[in-house]
């Protein structure tokens, strides 16, 4: 490898060595972008709280028609699941409490349940308006 001039540089306000290490690092960049994308997601995942009182993501998608359709049509045993976790969440929330941190919904273990159902009544939805507009 050979030495780069410290007059050569672009930022000659830095040593040779910083930037070396950032080319380094450039050159690795969509490796660690995405490590660092997943560390950012389970980050925010546990920022945002649900998981402490039990609750998965899909449990706390606005309740609006399409979700409400989407409700109906998922198994009975994930439905009641759901209404367990909601109404655990809601004497938590009373309480002002949390579940212990080994009963936290983990990021790797939050199931999206709902939206394979809810993205096919969306779509069904939009099927039915676009036809009705013929």
């Amino acid at each position: 490898m050979h030495e780069i001039s410290h007059n050569a540089l672009p930022y000659p306000q830095y040593p040779a060595i910083v930037l070396r290490i950032a080319m380094m690092a450039a050159s690795r960049a969509p490796v660690a972008s995405g490590r660092l994308l997943v560390g950012f997601r389970k980050w925010y995942y546990n920022m945002c709280g649900f998981n402490k009182i039990g609750l998965l993501r899909d449990d706390t998608i606005y309740e609006n028609d399409d979700v409400k359709e989407a409700l109906k049509r998922i198994p009975e045993r994930m439905y009641n699941d759901r209404v367990f976790r909601v109404k655990r969440a809601l004497d938590l929330s009373m309480k002002q409490q949390v579940l212990p941190k080994d009963q936290w919904t983990k990021y790797e273990e939050d199931v999206h349940y709902l939206t394979p159902y809810l993205q096919e009544v969306v779509r069904e939805r939009k099927e039915k308006e676009e036809w009705l507009k013929k």
